[in-house]
This record gives C-alpha cells, structure tokens and sequence, in this order.
C-alpha cells in the first residue's frame, strides 16, 4: 500500500467555489488545449515547461490592428519590434503579413536581413549603433533615427566616403503628461534639442531627413497622451515646411500599447482596462488629421508595436513539481517554470491556470518556480485550485519579452513550438542541452584535468 504524503494540519480558509454574501464565486476556468491540441499532448510530445504560439492569434490580431489605423488614415505601414520577440518564426509572420522591421542592434539587423526583409523596410532605432553598424544601413538604404548629437557627428562623417545618402529620421522626447517622463532616448523637444537637431541635418546638406520619431513609453494606458505626441511631431513637420520648404514623409509613433495582462498593483484585470486597437489609433489619427500639416502633404504613420501584438499568442505550459506550506500555514505550488524563463512575472499578474478539470475549492497560494532563488516567484498571491504533484498548468499572455530576455540560468531554456494555421505544432526554437553551453564555453589546457595531485586512495 503506497504510504500516503503527510502534511501537518492547519486551519486555512478554502474557497468552496459556493455562494456567499458577497455573490456568487468565479470558477477558474482549466486550458485544457490550445488551438485544438490537448496541453497534455503538447507536454508529452515537446517536454516539460514549453513555450507554445499560436500562428492564427498572432495573425488575427495584427489584422485587428492594421484594420483599426487603415481605416482612419490614409497611409499606414507597423514594423514589427524584434526586441519584443526576435524568434525567426514570429518575425515571419509579421512579416508576411506586411510589417516591417524595427530594430535596436546590430545583432536585430542581421538578424531582420537574414529573415529577408529589404533594407529600406529596416527602421534602425536605439542609442547603440557602432560605425560600422551606421554604414551597413547606409549601405543598405535603411531608415536612421538618430538618437543623440555622437550619432548625428558620426553619420555626417561617414557621408564624406559613402556613396549612399544616409535616410535619416530623429528620435523626439516630451511631456505628454505622463510619469516618468521617457527623456533617456532622443532629442527633447521643450527644450529645443530636437529643433537644434533638425538644423543641423538640414544645414549639412548630406542627408536625406525622412522622418520624425517618437516612442513615449510603455505599457501605456492612456490614449490621450498619443494625442499630444502627434501633436508635437505635427508641429516639428509643419516647422520645417515653413522654414526649409522640406515635407517629411512620415511620423513614427513608436509603440508601448499596453495588452491585455494585468500589472502588479492594478485593481482591475488588464482585459476590463486596457484600450482597444481603436482607442489607440483614434487618438493618434484624430490628431495628425487636425494638424496644420496639408492634406497632400500627410505623412506616412508608422507604428513599432510588439507587445500588443503578440502577447496574447504565447502560452507557456508545465508541471507541477511539489506542494507544501510556508511557516505561517500558506500554501505554496512549485512549479517547473522560473523567473528566468518568465520575466514578465517580475511586473505582470499573470493570467495562471490548471490544465485540467479540477474542483472548485480553491486556497490562497503563492506560486514559485523550480529555481535556487527567493525571488522565483510567477504568483505572489493567487486563489488557486489544489494542483497536485505531476499535474499541468498553463500561463497565458506571456509572448512578448519572455524569448528575448530569458535566461540560461539554473535550468536550460526550453523547446518552442508554433502551431501553425493548419493546427500541426512545429518547433521553431529546440531547447537547450548541456552541450549548448559547453560548447560556447573554452578550458584553458592546465584546467583540463581536476585531479590535483592529491587524490586520496581508500583501501
């Protein structure tokens, strides 16, 4: 007879799942497949924890995007972020579906080349771009914004042995009334840094300026303050018309549209909160549209968004590892997911579920991850089903950042897969083993061998 697990008896309030005086509980509905494909089967098939995406999500909801600025303004072109998912796969898909690239390396460009997409659809953005880096999308006729006067010296040098003109854009912070105000990137334009820039672009005479750029922030759950960035950038456009009879050809308004995941401290779910594709581009194209800039003269929009984009398409499914209770009687669930493959933890209240149909009692737990550290915690504090040992899980919402900034730490990063639009699971990232660490790694030949001369022999 298999002994039973023992577990010290403590009072704890448990959630029957019954009516009370406040009304009637919500059950926390199970993911028992995702698009058509049992968890349990993914789980058996490509390991345990695996990131799973769904091409049709990621696809519906670029159209919805694209449907939403289409249809208020003339002119619009998205260019997916790599930093938000730079996975091959995922940028394919964006980019079949008509999105450019928007990068912020060397490492992003190549890798925005290498997936075949035309310099001149490459949008290099960021502090960081090495000379060499600045002549390679010079070269290849990509889109500048300049970030800082080095930058801006740099570029004008490299005129003097290109045979390109470089096509450049600047980089423009302000207060749209938010806080903190995003001032790190870019020229600021309440201090007439951005207009000291222009000048001096247009001045050279080496240049082609093509573009004004702003990103205001992340994460952003008031419209309105889109509204007052087009404004400024209209007002930048309408400026150099008047004074260098010079139209640029389009207002890049960046992204930080906020998805649908909850923040930590928020009172609402993220889902009941967050502003719609439409909310966004209301007020974004209300605002280039009253602008002073002539009709005929109406920029190109472009929108750099990730997170919006493909958060809802990534799913990251599991097992449970162990229950126990914490010194003061809570119950805590150790899963096989960390902080280091799920970053966003440290931010999101993430949207946490049993993969199987389980009972409505629920208890207040936290969830950990798997790792060595006090920090590893996916749920501080969540009312969760009683999951046992070997049971599954999936977290929903966790496709933007989780694949870029994820970590080799403790255990190996996992299997990707993609489902794709026919319903069939492809992997499209393998999961780490030893030798993918090993082999990146040298020994310098007197640490080869570990025996220091000393070995002791037992008889």
């Amino acid at each position: 007879m298999e002994k039973l697990t023992f577990e010290r008896p403590v009072i704890q309030k448990i959630n029957a799942g019954l009516p009370s005086k406040f009304g009637i509980s919500s059950r926390m509905e199970p993911i028992t497949d995702i698009e058509g494909i049992p968890v349990r089967r993914l789980i058996e098939e490509f390991g345990s924890p695996v990131f799973v995406f769904s091409e049709a999500t990621i696809r519906k909801t670029y159209k919805e995007a694209w449907r939403a600025f289409s249809t208020r303004y003339p002119r619009v072109q998205f260019a997916w972020s790599y930093k938000t998912n730079y996975l091959n796969s995922i940028c394919r898909v964006f980019h079949q579906e008509g999105s450019w690239a928007e990068v912020v390396s060397g490492f992003e460009y190549d890798k925005a080349i290498t997936n075949g997409v035309p310099g001149e659809q490459i949008i290099f953005n960021g502090p960081d771009k090495s000379r060499d880096d600045l002549a390679k999308a010079i070269a290849n006729g990509s889109l500048i914004h300049i970030d800082h006067f080095d930058e801006l010296y740099e570029i004008i040098d490299l005129c003097g042995t290109s045979v390109k003109r470089p096509k450049v854009a600047i980089r423009v912070n302000m207060d749209t009334g938010i806080y903190p105000q995003w001032d790190r990137f870019g020229f600021n334009y309440e201090n007439g840094e951005a207009w000291d820039a222009l000048n001096r672009i247009m001045v050279s005479g080496k240049m082609d300026l093509l573009g004004l750029h702003a990103h205001i922030g992340t994460y952003m759950m008031q419209t309105g303050s889109y509204h007052i960035a087009a404004d400024k950038l209209a007002a930048l456009a309408v400026g150099l018309e008047r004074k260098y009879n010079h139209v640029i050809s389009y207002i890049d308004m960046g992204g930080g549209f906020a998805s649908k995941n909850t923040l930590k401290g928020a009172y609402y779910p993220g889902s009941d909160t967050t502003p719609s594709f439409d909310d966004y581009a209301e007020a974004i194209t209300s605002s280039l549209m009253k602008s002073e800039i002539k009709p005929e003269n109406l920029p190109m929009l472009i929108l750099e968004n990730g997170r919006a984009l493909i958060d809802d398409a990534g799913y990251l499914a599991g097992t449970v590892i162990a229950n126990k209770r914490l010194a003061d009687g809570r119950r805590a669930t150790i899963i096989d997911a960390g902080v280091n493959l799920l970053f966003t933890s440290f931010w999101y209240e993430h949207d946490l579920r049993p993969a199987v149909n389980v009972s409505d009692q629920t208890e207040d737990t936290t969830i950990y991850g798997p790792l060595c550290m006090n920090i590893d915690v996916i749920r501080g504090s969540i009312q969760f089903p009683l999951l046992k040992k070997g049971d599954q899980y999936v977290i929903r919402r966790v496709g933007a950042y989780n694949n870029t900034q994820w970590l080799q730490f403790i255990t190996l990063r996992p299997n990707v897969v993609m489902i794709d639009i026919t319903g069939t699971p492809h992997i499209i990232r393998h999961g780490e083993t030893l030798n993918t660490i090993n082999d990146l790694e040298s020994v310098p030949e007197h640490l080869e061998s570990t025996d220091n001369g000393t070995t002791q022999r037992t008889k």
